[in-house]
């Protein structure tokens, strides 16, 4: 096995799982493609994704020297696209057009430490 680390490699789809994607890289090694490197953001169904028979080129990303298992990635070949367009609004806590500041704490503070005073002098004489 003549593999490297970083290395770009061509292979053939031979089998589809719904946790990746198995790829033949020769006649005797096979390598995965898990489902997290298939691509960027979301990936929904493999086997829509991918066909058996269908060539494509993958990244190695890992050998384990071990078991000989190779990891392929298709996400590390492109480029992530620009996700800003489809990023759910920001959602502040305040209303960013209205500056009270912390007048409304100020204002209730007192109220929250007599509450808290009357809690513990209620817990004192049980």
């Amino acid at each position: 096995m003549g593999y490297r680390i970083g290395q770009k490699i061509t292979g053939t789809v031979t089998g589809i799982q719904p946790y990746g994607v198995f790829v033949s890289l020769d006649a005797t090694v096979q390598g995965l493609i898990h489902i997290s490197e298939c691509g960027h953001g979301f990936v929904k169904a493999l086997d829509e994704q991918f066909k058996v028979g269908q060539v494509l080129d993958v990244l190695v990303l890992d050998i384990d020297e071990y078991t000989h298992k190779i990891s392929l990635s298709l996400r590390a070949l492109h480029k992530a696209q620009d996700l800003a367009p489809q990023r759910a609004k920001k959602h502040y806590w305040t209303n960013r057009r209205i500056h009270i500041g912390f007048a409304p704490i100020a204002g209730r503070l007192p109220r929250w430490t007599e509450e808290a005073i009357e809690d513990l002098n209620k817990g004192e004489n049980v």
